[in-house]
């Protein structure tokens, strides 16, 4: 029997991709936020963490 079968047999189960992709949309949103609003002098330390060594 296939995944998608016993999916189906869930009731409710259709709410399950509109919120994953609300939580990843709004994760993705804050994250753009931060990156446009941060400090670049951050950024800069930050990306040069790998090779301080």
């Amino acid at each position: 029997m296939k995944f998608v079968n016993y999916l189906e047999k869930i009731s409710g189960v259709s709410i399950y991709p509109i919120t994953s992709f609300l939580i990843f949309g709004v994760f993705f949103l804050i994250v753009l936020a931060w990156a446009i609003k941060a400090d670049k002098k951050l950024i800069e330390d930050i990306s040069n963490i790998p090779l301080d060594k």
